[in-house]
């Protein structure tokens, strides 16, 4: 049986932070500016 993907595209931009402290700034920034985020540690 074939199974049928259907999708969106999605297009993104990954900011590397120094530590937990520096993404959270950078989060901040980023959402006052009215951005979509997701936060992702790796």
């Amino acid at each position: 049986m074939s199974k049928t993907f259907n999708y969106k595209a999605q297009y993104a931009v990954i900011v590397t932070a120094v530590d937990e402290q520096d993404q959270q700034r950078i989060y901040e920034q980023l959402k006052e500016q009215g951005l979509t985020l997701k936060i992702v540690v790796v």
